[in-house]
């Protein structure tokens, strides 16, 4: 069956990248603060699994004023949708991404999840049923994802300064897995709601997928006791500061982003597209909080063509949407699927 058409406005698409840009902002504390708790001998199991204990009280806490009885309900009436979603978009996702963190520089593990601007496109013929408009991929989408990731490649190359080491490509791998991971999951769990006609906005979302993965991060903090015993202070720390910048305020935002543009799959690319800035913020907070060097050379030329390929993205959102009637439906928002 054919998907609803899409209803977003050029005003819209645009507030949609934007908001997925202060996201990515928030989402590039992770690197940091996982790299520096590997580095510290944090065992990877309890990276991934403490960011998602410590996230549900505080996604708890902020449901308090908007009600948790919905995300209950649709839990309980479709568990398996949840638990697979979930098991897919967020602990495949930072399992592989906290894993890596033990293995590579954080510079490395932040341009390689990059690839997530393309992701979400080239899984989407796999996930939405054949005649849905999303079920293709958007080429001017598609076009400005290949030059973000071409300037990605330049920055990754710039810091490389060599080849890389068995420990580097294992992180590559790792990173490359969790930067489909993550859109898929946000997509199948939209695409599912849709389907059972269930309206939950993007914090619902996100508190019912942390809550469905509980179970595996629970045997995954058993695992991280069985192997290196309970997790010190500072890493605990750590974990609160990625539960609250990314696993709250960035993937909230995240998830406010593409619901907000869920039908367009041009609007919908650009938004998980603004991820490459995660690069960007990186390297701009590294030099001018912890003193690193600025991008020169070949890095800086790649820093160059990551802006304009955003910019080409925000560009492809509007124009896709530019012919679509500005009268929307009275389901607009980022509620309901």
């Amino acid at each position: 069956m054919n998907a609803p058409p899409a209803a977003t406005s050029r005003a819209t698409a645009l507030v949609a990248v934007g908001i997925a840009l202060v996201s990515a902002l928030f989402f590039t504390c992770t690197y940091v603060l996982n790299r520096a708790a590997a580095v510290d001998g944090g065992h990877w199991a309890w990276i991934a699994s403490l960011r998602y204990l410590i996230t549900l009280p505080l996604l708890w806490l902020l449901l308090r004023t908007q009600g948790a009885s919905p995300v209950w309900r649709a839990l309980r009436a479709s568990p398996g949708p949840w638990l697979a979603w979930s098991g897919i978009g967020f602990v495949l996702f930072y399992v592989c991404l906290s894993a890596a963190a033990a293995s590579g520089p954080s510079w490395l593990i932040a341009g390689t999840f990059q690839l997530t601007v393309v992701a979400g496109m080239l899984c989407a013929p796999f996930l939405y049923p054949r005649g849905d408009v999303r079920a293709r991929v958007p080429m001017p989408a598609l076009l400005a994802g290949a030059v973000v990731i071409a300037g990605i490649a330049l920055m990754q190359a710039g810091e490389a300064d060599g080849a890389l080491d068995a420990q580097a490509w294992l992180a590559v791998a790792l990173v490359a897995v969790s930067a489909f991971a993550y859109p898929l999951g946000n997509r199948g769990l939209l695409l599912h709601l849709e389907r059972v006609g269930v309206e939950l906005d993007a914090t619902q979302r996100v508190f019912g997928m942390t809550l469905a993965s509980q179970p595996l991060w629970l045997a995954i903090a058993a695992f991280a006791w069985w192997r290196a015993g309970p997790p010190g202070v500072e890493q605990v720390a750590l974990a609160g500061g990625v539960a609250l910048g990314a696993g709250v305020i960035a993937t909230v935002l995240f998830f406010r982003a593409t619901g907000l543009v869920r039908r367009d799959p041009t609007a919908l690319a650009a938004a998980e597209a603004m991820q490459a800035a995660e690069i960007l913020f990186a390297t701009l907070i590294g030099a001018l909080w912890l003193g690193e060097a600025w991008p020169r050379g070949i890095a800086l030329i790649g820093a160059g063509v990551v802006i304009v390929g955003i910019v080409l993205f925000s560009a492809a959102a509007a124009h896709a949407t530019s012919g679509k009637p500005r009268v929307l439906r009275a389901r607009r928002g980022d509620r309901g699927a």
